[in-house]
């Protein structure tokens, strides 16, 4: 079995030593940067994505296969170049202001980091101001914002307003949670929506166009 695929089962398996030595074999044996990236952590995160939009798998193993990617993550860092298109891709991530859930926030900012994105977690009840102040400060990509409580849902509204009053609107901001809806994502202006952390994914690939 080729070093690449051993990397990949190791991350759908959890295994973070096992992943961290594949890729550290792989970068001595000369195998592509690019390809130990999209091979063996992103498409291995990405089926384990899709198992635990099946209900195949639940958030522990979810958790560890995370934990794995980002080990093998952490030894290529050193060997991108800085031109790779994926590593400019920041993405802020938090629950709307108002709402301490954040169970789907997790798991998003998990599969997202899974995907190769540097995610920055402003954590629950954040205030719209705090996303936009983080977003121009790390010169992000991406606002994701969550809420579960109906109550909470406007504050969003008042991201993407700010946004527009300070002529911001190349970044972009993605919503999600149990309440929301694309008609809701329509209605405030919103960019994406996603249903799902698995579809949050998707999402932000479309907005960076990858």
């Amino acid at each position: 079995m080729s070093i690449v695929k051993d990397i990949y089962n190791s991350v759908i398996a959890g295994k973070v030593e096992d992943a961290a030595r594949g890729v550290e074999q792989g970068l001595s044996s000369g195998i592509e940067v690019e390809e130990i990236l999209n091979k063996g952590l992103i498409s291995a995160m990405d089926l384990v994505g899709h198992k635990f939009a099946e209900g195949e798998i639940f958030i522990p193993h979810v958790i560890w296969s995370a934990k794995a990617m980002q080990a093998g993550m952490d030894l290529l860092k050193p060997h991108f170049s800085v031109n790779d298109k994926f590593k400019s891709a920041k993405i802020v991530i938090g629950t709307a202001q108002g709402d301490i859930h954040d169970i789907g926030k997790n798991l998003v900012a998990m599969m997202l980091e899974g995907a190769g994105f540097e995610v920055f977690d402003l954590g629950v009840d954040v205030k719209p101001q705090r996303f936009v102040e983080k977003a121009v400060e790390e010169n992000a990509n991406i606002i994701a914002i969550s809420a579960l409580l109906t109550t909470t849902m406007m504050s969003m509204a008042d991201v993407v307003a700010m946004l527009e009053e300070k002529a911001l609107s190349s970044l972009k901001v993605l919503i999600g949670g149990a309440p929301l809806s694309e008609e809701f994502c329509e209605e405030i202006g919103a960019d994406a929506y996603g249903v799902d952390a698995r579809e949050a994914v998707t999402k932000v690939r479309e907005l960076l166009d990858l």
